[in-house]
This record gives C-alpha cells, sequence and structure tokens, in this order.
C-alpha cells in the first residue's frame, strides 16, 4: 500500500460502479481487520490477561466518544482510566494499539491490492494511473507505437529511495507482517480444503503471535550500512522482478499496436538511491561507507544474476540434435569451462554454464559476495555490455531456430534486467551541503596561493577564480600540505566516486547534489572539486551530473536566475554539453515547507519550475527535475500521478526524478503487486505529462495573480507564527515529541543540523513527524484558512466562486487542496490539546494554541467550502473510511502518549516510561502512513 492509506497514487473519481464495488470492498476490508483485531485480541488475552484486554477495550470505546464531539466527560473519564495504570500496564496497552495499527495496515493493503485486481480484470476502458490508459489517450492524440517508441528511448523515470529518521519499522516486524498478509492472500485466492483452512489459520495465529513477541523498536542505533542493507531488502521484494516485467509489459503492447515493426523497447525505468551517498549533516557517511555501499549493491544484483543464471540452464535442456542452434551459440558453448559429460549435447546449457562461470570471475574482480560457486574457471567481464551481449546471444538463436516463446520467459526478464541495474543495481547519488564544499575549496585554494582568502571574495570574484582554475590541468592538492580532517575527507569521497566509475561504470555515481545551493560559484566549486578526482578534465569534458538543489523559499526564487547566468557562462556549459546537453535541477519541498508553509511552498515551487523552463529552453538545454519530495504533504507528499500531471507545461518532457522517503518505501514497494502498480503510475503520468499536456498550457492570468496573492497571504500567516511568535520555539518543543524522536534507533543522521533547538536549524522531516505525532500536522496546512479570508475580503467582486472556479479548472490548485484535504482529515485538534497541556507556560500555551485552533477551523471551512463538500474527504470515501477506521485504535496512542511524556519529562527514572513513549511513536506512525 501506498503513502495514502490503500489507494496510493490513482486518486480517481468514482462513478456509480465503482462505488458499489467499494462498498463490497469496504464489507471484506472489515471483515479482515476483526479476523486480525480478534487474533490480535485472543493473543493478548492469552499473553496478557483478561484485565489488559478489557483495559484495551475500555480505553478504546471511551477514545471514539473523546474523539466525537470532544466529549468533555469521556475526556475525564480517559484520564481517570490512564491515570490509574501502572507504567507497566501502560507499556502492555500502548502494544496492544501499536500492533493493532500495523495489522490494520496489512488488511488495507489486502484490500488495496483486491481492488487493483478486480479493476484489471473488469470490463470497460481502462483505469486513470494505468498505462493501457495513458497509451490509449496517446495514440487518440495521434502518436504511432514508433513515436512512443522515440519518447521511451530518451525518457528516464527514476524513484530515488533515501534513508530518513521516521522509518520506525524494523524489517524483523517487516517480514511477519508480510507472512501475515500472504496469509490473508491465500484465504482469498487459493480454493483449499477444510483441513487446509484449519492449518492456514493456526499458521495466521502463530504469526501473530510471533510479531506480538518480537521488539517492535531497535535496540541499537542503525549503520549506515544497517540502512543500505534495509534498502536492499525492496529489490528483492518488488524492484528486481517488477521492474523488468514493466518494461516487458509495456513493449508487449506497443508491439500489438499497428502495423509497424515490431521492436525491443529501451529501458527508460532506473533505480536510484541516497542511501551510502547522502552525506549532508550525515557525518558517517564517508568514502569507505560508499564503498561499502556500492560492494553491498553490487552484490545483490550479482547474487541475483547468478540465481536466475542457475534457474535458466535448468530450463533451457533443450538437446542439440533436436533444435538447431546458431553458430554464436555453438562458439558461446565452446567456450564453457563445464566439461559434464552430462551436458554434452546441451549446448544451451554449456553457454549458461559458461556465462555464470564468468560472472562469478566478475564478482570476484569487483569484490563482491557472491554464494554460488562456478563449474569452471574463465574470464571476467570486462563490463556489464559483454554480459548483456552473450545474453543476447542465446535469445537470437532461440528466435532464429522457431523458439522465440522460450525467449519470452526468465530469459527475457534476466536480459530486462541486466539492462536496467547493469552490475551497479542502482544509481548512488552523492550529496553535500554547499557550505561543506566553499570550506573545502577554500582550504585547497588558500594552500595553493598563499595570501588568497577564498572566503573574504566577492560572488563575482569567486566565479572569475574557479572558471580560471577549472581549465587549469595543475591539480590543486598537494602531498606537502597538511589539510584539515574535514577536507581530506571530502576529497576522499570525489576520489572514491572516480574509482566507483572505472569499476562499475558511469552510471553508478552518475549525480552530486548541492544542498542549500545558493549561487553559481556552489555548482562551480563542485565541478572544481571533481576535477580533482578526474570526474572533470579542463578540457571541459564531465563525467558527472552537477546538481542544484534549491531548497528555501528564497532559493527557489532565485533558481531561475541562477541557472540562466550559469548556462551562459561558456566553461559550465561545456560540461553540460559534455552530458549530452541535459541539466538536473532539484527542488526541496521539505524545508521550502518549514521556510515558508505549505501554501507558499507548493506555490514558489511551481513558480520556480516555470522560470526555470523558460530558461533551459531560451539556451536549447534538456531540463530534468528531481523532485525531493517527502512522505508526508507537509514535505511535499501525496498522490505521485496528481503530483506529476499538476506540473507546468514543459516540465516533465519525458524526465523526472522523485525521492521515495522514510516510511513510504515500505508502504509502497514491500508488497510487488502494489511496488509494480506504483511504478507503473509514475510510468503512465510521466508519459501524459509529457506528451498529452499542451507544451505551454500556462493558467489564466487572472488565476496566477490570485495564487500569488493568496501565498504572500499565506506566507505571512504561517512566518508570523513560526518565526515571530515569541516563544514558539519553546512551545514545539514542549507540546510535540521532537525531544524524544532522538532516542530511537531509526536512522543514522541526526534531527538538527546544529546543536540548538532554534527552528530554523532543525531538519525538515523531524518537524514535520513532530507535528504528526501530536495530530496537529501543521505544515500541512497553517495559513491557508486566513489567506482565503483575507483575500476575499480585499476582492469581494471576485469571492467565493472565483476561488471554486481555481479549484475546478486548474490541476495545481486542485491537487494542492486535495492534499490538504487529506492532511487536515488524520488530524484531531482535541487531541493536540492534551499536547498543548504540556506547555509550562499557561500564557504561551493559550496564546499559540489558540492561534493554532482558529486557523486549524478556519482552514477547514474555507476548504470545504471551495471543494464543494460536506466533510473532510467526502470525494474520496475510501480513504475517508479507512482514516475513520483507524481513529479508535490510533486515538488512545495519543492519549497514552501525553501521560508518558509528562511522566518522562518529571524525570521519572522507571526506563519502561520512555520504551513506552517510543512504542507509542512506532504506533501512531504506522496508523498515519504518511507521518514524516
Amino acid at each position: 500500500m501506498s503513502s495514502q492509506i490503500v489507494p496510493s497514487d490513482t486518486d480517481v473519481r468514482s462513478n456509480r460502479g465503482d462505488d458499489i464495488a467499494a462498498i463490497e470492498a469496504d464489507a471484506r476490508l472489515r471483515e479482515d481487520i476483526r479476523l486480525l483485531g480478534r487474533i490480535l485480541g485472543d493473543t493478548v488475552r492469552d499473553q496478557e490477561g483478561a484485565d489488559v484486554f478489557e483495559l484495551v477495550e475500555r480505553i478504546r470505546q471511551t477514545s471514539i466518544r473523546f474523539h466525537r464531539d470532544e466529549d468533555k466527560p469521556a475526556r475525564h473519564e480517559l484520564e481517570i482510566i490512564l491515570d490509574g495504570m501502572s507504567i507497566s500496564q501502560t507499556v502492555r496497552i500502548v502494544r496492544a494499539f501499536s500492533y493493532f495499527s500495523h495489522l490494520a495496515n496489512i488488511a488495507e493493503d489486502q484490500n488495496h491490492i483486491r481492488q487493483m485486481r478486480a479493476r484489471s480484470t473488469a470490463a470497460g476502458s481502462p483505469r486513470s494511473g494505468t498505462l493501457a490508459l495513458a497509451l490509449s489517450h496517446a495514440h487518440a492524440a495521434g502518436f504511432s507505437a514508433a513515436d512512443l517508441r522515440r519518447f521511451f528511448a530518451e525518457a528516464q523515470v527514476s524513484p530515488v529511495l533515501t534513508a530518513h529518521p521516521t522509518e520506525v519499522r524494523r524489517k524483523s516486524t517487516m517480514d511477519r507482517e508480510m507472512e501475515i498478509a500472504a496469509l490473508l492472500d491465500r484465504r482469498e485466492r487459493v480454493q483449499v480444503t477444510p483441513e487446509e483452512f484449519e492449518a492456514d489459520a493456526e499458521q495466521l495465529r502463530r504469526a501473530v503471535l510471533t510479531l506480538w513477541q518480537t521488539n517492535l523498536l531497535r535496540r541499537t542505533k542503525l549503520t549506515v550500512l544497517d540502512e543500505v542493507a534495509n534498502g536492499l531488502s525492496f529489490y528483492d521484494y518488488t524492484f528486481l522482478h517488477e521492474v523488468p516485467r514493466l518494461h516487458c509489459a509495456l513493449e508487449d503492447r506497443l508491439n500489438q499496436v499497428g502495423d509497424g515493426p515490431r521492436g525491443e523497447l529501451a529501458s527508460f525505468l532506473r533505480m536510484g538511491s541516497w542511501i551510502g551517498g547522502d552525506r549532508d549533516g550525515n557525518p558517517f557517511v564517508t568514502a569507505e561507507v560508499m564503498r561499502g555501499t556500492l560492494r553491498l549493491q553490487s552484490s545483490r544484483v550479482l547474487r541475483f544474476y547468478l540465481e536466475e543464471l542457475h534457474v535458466l540452464g535448468g530450463e533451457l535442456s533443450l538437446a542439440a540434435h533436436l533444435a538447431d542452434v546458431s553458430k554464436d551459440l555453438r562458439a558461446l558453448a565452446g567456450r564453457s569451462p563445464d566439461t559434464s559429460p552430462h551436458r554434452s549435447g546441451e549446448l544451451y546449457r554449456l553457454a549458461v554454464s559458461g556465462i555464470y562461470a564468468r560472472l562469478t570471475a566478475t564478482a570476484l574482480k569487483l569484490d563482491v559476495e557472491t554464494i554460488r560457486r562456478p563449474v569452471g574457471a574463465a574470464a571476467p567481464y570486462d563490463s556489464v555490455k559483454e554480459f548483456k551481449a552473450d545474453l543476447d546471444v542465446l535469445h537470437r538463436s532461440l528466435v532464429s531456430n522457431n523458439s522465440g516463446v522460450i525467449t519470452r520467459g526468465r530469459l527475457r526478464h534476466l536480459r530486462r534486467a541486466v539492462d536496467c541495474f547493469g552490475f551497479h543495481l542502482a544509481s548512488l547519488d552523492m550529496r553535500q551541503n554547499s557550505a561543506v564544499h566553499e570550506c573545502t575549496v577554500a582550504e585547497l585554494l588558500d594552500a595553493a596561493t598563499p595570501g588568497m582568502s577564498y572566503l573574504a571574495l566577492s560572488e563575482e570574484a569567486r566565479i572569475a577564480l574557479l572558471s580560471n582554475e577549472l581549465r587549469n590541468a595543475r591539480p590543486l592538492t598537494s602531498a606537502f600540505v597538511k589539510y584539515s580532517d574535514e577536507t581530506l575527507g571530502e576529497l576522499a569521497v570525489f576520489h572514491a566516486a572516480a574509482e566507483a566509475h572505472s569499476k562499475f561504470g558511469a552510471d553508478v555515481i552518475p549525480q552530486c547534489i548541492i544542498s542549500m545551493c545558493k549561487g553559481m560559484s556552489d555548482m562551480l566549486e563542485v565541478a572544481l572539486l571533481s576535477k580533482e578526482a578526474g570526474l572533470v578534465d579542463p578540457s571541459g569534458r564531465s563525467v558527472i551530473n552537477i546538481v542544484p538543489l534549491f531548497e528555501t523559499i528564497e532559493d527557489l526564487q532565485a533558481s531561475a536566475g541562477i541557472m540562466d547566468r550559469l548556462l551562459s557562462l561558456h566553461d559550465y556549459r561545456k560540461l553540460v554539453d559534455s552530458r549530452g546537453g541535459v541539466q538536473e535541477v532539484m527542488l526541496g519541498y521539505s524545508d521550502s515547507n518549514k521556510d515558508g508553509g505549505f501554501v507558499t511552498s507548493g506555490w514558489e515551487l511551481y513558480k520556480a519550475e516555470i522560470g526555470l523552463i523558460e530558461v533551459f529552453e531560451r539556451h536549447h538545454v534538456r531540463l530534468r527535475l528531481f523532485h525531493g519530495r517527502g512522505g508526508s504533504v507537509g514535505r511535499g507528499g501525496g498522490p505521485s500521478y496528481d503530483a506529476i500531471i499538476a506540473q507546468p507545461g514543459g516540465a516533465v518532457n519525458g524526465q523526472i526524478r522523485i525521492t521515495e522517503q522514510g516510511e513510504i518505501i515500505s508502504s509502497k514497494y514491500s508488497n510487488a503487486e502494489v511496488g509494480r502498480n506504483n511504478l507503473e503510475i509514475l510510468a503512465a503520468a510521466t508519459l501524459e505529462a509529457s506528451l498529452l499536456q499542451p507544451k505551454h498550457s500556462a493558467p489564466r492570468s487572472e488565476y496566477l495573480e490570485a495564487m500569488e496573492q493568496l501565498s504572500a497571504l499565506a506566507f505571512k500567516a504561517y512566518r508570523g507564527l513560526v518565526y515571530e511568535t515569541d516563544g514558539f520555539a519553546d512551545y514545539f518543543w514542549a507540546s510535540t515529541v521532537i525531544a524524544e524522536i532522538s532516542t530511537l534507533n531509526i536512522g543514522s543522521r541526526p534531527a538538527s543540523r546544529k546543536k540548538t533547538r532554534e527552528i530554523e536549524d532543525l531538519r525538515a522531516i523531524p518537524w514535520v513527524f513532530s507535528w504528526a505525532q501530536c495530530r496537529l500536522m501543521l505544515p500541512g496546512w497553517y495559513g491557508f484558512g486566513s489567506a482565503v479570508e483575507a483575500w476575499i475580503a480585499e476582492h469581494p467582486d471576485k469571492g467565493m466562486p472565483f476561488l471554486k472556479e481555481l479549484y475546478r479548472e486548474w490541476p495545481f490548485f486542485r491537487t494542492l487542496l486535495s492534499n490538504m484535504d487529506m492532511v487536515l482529515a488524520k488530524s484531531s485538534i482535541a487531541i493536540a490539546s492534551r499536547y498543548a497541556e504540556l506547555v509550562p507556560d499557561a500564557k504561551l500555551r493559550e496564546n499559540i494554541f489558540g492561534r493554532i485552533r482558529r486557523e486549524w477551523h478556519l482552514s477547514i471551512e474555507t476548504l470545504l467550502d471551495i471543494m464543494g463538500q460536506d466533510r473532510l474527504l467526502q470525494s474520496n470515501p475510501l480513504l475517508e473510511r479507512s482514516i475513520r477506521n483507524r481513529f479508535p485504535y490510533l486515538d488512545p496512542l495519543n492519549h497514552v502518549q501525553v501521560e508518558l511524556l509528562k511522566e518522562h519529562r518529571a524525570q521519572n527514572p522507571d526506563e519502561q516510561v520512555l520504551r513506552g513513549i517510543q512504542i507509542t511513536i512506532n504506533g501512531i506512525s504506522a496508523g498515519l502512513r504518511n507521518s514524516g
């Protein structure tokens, strides 16, 4: 299931038939939830006693009454129950509700899969978000199969996995949850005997009991390589199998259309990763860690290839006297070290064993671990192209000898996998903060030119100096200079990247991303550091993309101007031309949101894209946008399909990269079917946004003007609260779990960039995560209500009817409000009021929470009015039911968390207090799903 608690990224408009199907599916979902809830209840009763089970039920029922209408007697009763519990009882209660959140997620995932299957087998037109519908629209618009092949030949769709300190799930619990999911799936799809049914039921009880007795929390801090290993597990679950299958299915569709020549589709879906290459604020990512990351990645993909070859060898049992072979295949078999007499007449098997032997030797050369032994000695492959060429020999021989159908099984998927994953599995991005690059370059230049102070130079002087240095063939570094550890560490990373290029190929580390990029010199500094490692040469050739990341509101506003000047600079333009005339630009959703609020962040991102499109068209350079979206709406999350379609005309242009972050990775990609659906959504949306939207479909000028005004008003409201209210940082630290999050072993990166309590220094991820835990979700909506109210007051002639028109006619505005609708539906002002009580300063508490409460009510009121809804999520009944169903189990976790926070902050020495808080964080995160 995806970040949106079931309907992931499809977000299609329902019709009557859909509603009937949804009601039926909802009934089956409730059945599964009741089944798992009953098993969990039995487990709690058996393991913890009937008194704990009855306490769980009392809290659940009282919580429902409190949530429904802020029932004061219910609140009082809840406080009495919670105050009367011992710490030991509290931890047991917390575990029960947390595990229910996890089990409810499993049931919803299965329901999502059930609906996907129903839609794929139902008669009628294809569904929104599928490649079938995108291709249908493309054909209707006049694009031929050949046109579409040409489009995909230059396309790039790249989900980039990142590790972030909000992924609270352990792999051990995920494995148990996947076992439970598989059993639910079997109950539905497999016809079993009564005896088998009972055996499955017992296995389900056994799996839930095992889950109950498995630690929800990690006992030790994650290392970066632990995070890498966790990320690689999703390749086993989904990517290694589903990426090739998606390409093959699309290829078949294109080959079935028209009378034109059939052909192979170019691979366009490329996996990316930041895990092990993202150094921004993470001192634990070093050159050696990066090397270890690449070894782990390569080991995973080579083991997969070897396992597939092993099975393929068993499948290709064709005898030479029964099936002809090509000359190339005969030669390939003749080079095999396999001397077994049993395979002397089985040339395909001999060829496969020879390929296997060479691949094993390649693994040894690359210094990566594999499990299987070869049948004999063989020379390693010099490149992945050589490996692919041998597999192509198998393919061509089978096709030329009337056995083409055999090629369409395992061999086809393996050939496609090799094309997509190479020997490196995923492209690893390097990322570092511009301030670190600046200090490194300053130290190098000051040492090379005595008397120079690089940091004292103006921006123009820096640009001139750096441009000259890029053309200079001499190295900056000297063996006779003692550099700081920080500078040596940065240089080591660039040298490790160059080493990786020679070892695995240029696709292994294709990007260097500059966080907090604020000017041209930030880009040129990275070019200079790359030159020191041989990634850039003095002639103006680069083997790496230098990518600016514009993150704050101010930087987004300056982005088009910076890129305009940079592309006009001869020395930099040569680097871009050497990369095929493509320049990637990354846009940061998280920090811009923390800086300016949800409305302004969304609007400034949209404007930045329009400005960049114009600049790049003028310079005749192809723009590839990299969207740094988080899981939550407060960090740019929301349905990917809608987000891509809502891009301004010309922003996608066949190329897009998007981060997949934190807990969203597991919810989108731990199940192969759901993962395939999410990958297809990215591909379909990219096709539609590139080919089917008018290139210059800019909205009407009055729409842009209104949005500019709304953004300014929302910005003023948001900044007024977060950055201009005395004591707001104290309120935030007291009323959320921000301090306690740092005690969880859920990530290798610190929560703050500096050791301060200032909001400016806090990372956007824990900022959003903390607001989600207390159920305010403030970064996803604050400022909207007062902005709309003020705008209507200033424009009484247009008023609400004009805003309704904006919602109806403009995809950007519609997506903005749709995401706000979702995030507000997950919020609870009643529960948030209990967290506000944690603030010791009564005056500060009443001032700030009073403002938040008023804005919350106003935002909901104006949102519903514009969208024409009577209640939140009225237009998305499936998600509405999903959220409503989980509140009775989610809300108690919040109530207990508040009580435990009181104990912890009162210095209760019982270690179970902090442990209880940590479990509530896990359970609430599971219940919200896209919380960080």
